[in-house]
C-alpha cells in the first residue's frame, strides 16, 4: 500500500440542495449548512466537498443541507448570512472569496460555528472564535505531480494552467516545479492563468498553447471547472494532463468519457471532503481548535496524488520509487516543499521566470 496516493470513491451525492430542503435524520447531532460558492459538478474542487458531506451524512446520520450559490458573486453574501439566521448550528463555506462574509456572518451570530475551508480569516483582532479554518498544503501535492510530469515528458518541457494569478493557486505551482526539478534541475515549465475557474474554452486554448507553441507536453490543471477544458485540449493534441483536487481520470470514466481518461496519469488530489469529514469527526470529540487556522496536507490523508489504472497504464514503475522516497521526505521534514503563501512577489516570479520556456 503506498501511503502517498488517496484513491477518491466515485458518485456525487448531492445533499439537501436549496430546491429540496434538508437530509432527513435521526441524529440529535449538529445541523449543517454547507455552502458552495459556484456549482457542483466541477468533478473536481466543489465535487469533492460535497463527497466529505455525503461522507458525514453517511456516518452520522445529520441533518446537512448544501446550497449552491452559482456563478453570480453578488448572490453569496446574503445567500450565506441567510443560512447563518436559519436553523444551523454549523456553518460550511470555502475559498477566499468568502473570507469576509464567514467573518460578517460569525461576528453576528457568535453562538454558531463556522468552518471555512481553503482560506483562513483574521484572527489578530481577538475575535471569530467561533471560526475553525483550515488551509491545505496543496504544495505537497504538487511536487509530486511534478515528479510525475518531468518523469514522463518527452520535450523537457511540462506546463501548469493556472485559474488566477492568486497565492493558493501558485502553492500548487512552485511545488510542482520544485519536484519537477528533483527528477530534472533543466526542466522548463509554462506557466498560464485563466483569470477565473468557470471558461472551460480558455483553458483549452491556454493549454493548446502550450501544447503546440511551447513544446510542453504533460500540463498540470489547476482550474477547477475550466480545468477541464485543458483535459479535453490534452487529448485533442494527443499529449498528457494532470488533474487537480478529485481524481479526474477515474471520474471521467465513470461518466464514460474514456477518451480523456486516458490521458490522465494521475491527479493531485486536495481532498476538501476529507478535511469537511475530519472536521465534523474532530467535532464529535470536542477536538476542533476552533478560533484557529489549521493546515492539512499529507500527513493528514488531505493531500496527495490519485493512482489507478490509468496511472499503472502511463507511469512507468520506475518512477514509483521517486514517489514513494519524495513522500517520505516530505513527511519527516528532510525535504522542505516551497509555498507561495508568505513568498515575497520577488521571488515567485523569479521562480517562474526561472523555468519558462
Amino acid at each position: 500500500m503506498k501511503k502517498f496516493f488517496a484513491v477518491l470513491l466515485l458518485g456525487f451525492v448531492v445533499v439537501g440542495l436549496a430546491a429540496c430542503g434538508t437530509t432527513e435524520s435521526e441524529s440529535d447531532g449538529p445541523r449543517i449548512a454547507v455552502f458552495i460558492n459556484g456549482t457542483l459538478g466541477d468533478k473536481s474542487f466543489f465535487d469533492s466537498a460535497n463527497l466529505g458531506v455525503q461522507a458525514i451524512v453517511d456516518q452520522y446520520g445529520y441533518d446537512v443541507r448544501v446550497v449552491e450559490g452559482g456563478n453570480d458573486d453578488t448572490r453569496w453574501q446574503p445567500a450565506l448570512l441567510d443560512l447563518a439566521d436559519g436553523p444551523y448550528d454549523i456553518i460550511i463555506a470555502g475559498t477566499w472569496q468568502m473570507e469576509q462574509t464567514v467573518m460578517e456572518a460569525a461576528t453576528l451570530h457568535p453562538d454558531k460555528q463556522f468552518i471555512i475551508f481553503d482560506t483562513t480569516v483574521d484572527y489578530s483582532d481577538g475575535k471569530h472564535s467561533n471560526v475553525y479554518s483550515i488551509t491545505y498544503k496543496q504544495n505537497e501535492g504538487g511536487y509530486l505531480a511534478g515528479i510525475v510530469a518531468a518523469s514522463l515528458t518527452e520535450t523537457g518541457v511540462i506546463g501548469a494552467v493556472g485559474g488566477i494569478d492568486i497565492p493558493v493557486i501558485n502553492d500548487f505551482i512552485v511545488g510542482y516545479i520544485q519536484g519537477a526539478q528533483s527528477v530534472n534541475p533543466n526542466i522548463k515549465v509554462a506557466i498560464s492563468y485563466i483569470g477565473g475557474f468557470v471558461d472551460s474554452a480558455r483553458g483549452k486554448e491556454l493549454a493548446l498553447a502550450q501544447f503546440n507553441g511551447q513544446r510542453a507536453d504533460v500540463i498540470f490543471q489547476i482550474a477547477g471547472n475550466a480545468g477541464l477544458g485543458v483535459l479535453e485540449a490534452a487529448e485533442e493534441a494527443g499529449f498528457l494532463a494532470i488533474g487537480v483536487d478529485s481524481d479526474q481520470a477515474a471520474i471521467l470514466a465513470e461518466d464514460g468519457r474514456n477518451d480523456v481518461a486516458n490521458i490522465i496519469p494521475t491527479s493531485v488530489l486536495k481532498d476538501v471532503g476529507a478535511s469537511l469529514k475530519r472536521a465534523i469527526d474532530l467535532n464529535e470529540d470536542d477536538l476542533v481548535p476552533w478560533g484557529q487556522a489549521e493546515s492539512v496536507g499529507l500527513t493528514e490523508g488531505s493531500v496527495g496524488i490519485a493512482r489507478n489504472t490509468f496511472f499503472d497504464a502511463l507511469v512507468p514503475s520506475s518512477v514509483l520509487p521517486l514517489l514513494e522516497s519524495a513522500d517520505a521526505a516530505i513527511r519527516n521534514g528532510s525535504v522542505q516543499v516551497d509555498s507561495a503563501f508568505g513568498m515575497d512577489q520577488a521571488r515567485l516570479d523569479s521562480i517562474r521566470a526561472a523555468v519558462r520556456p
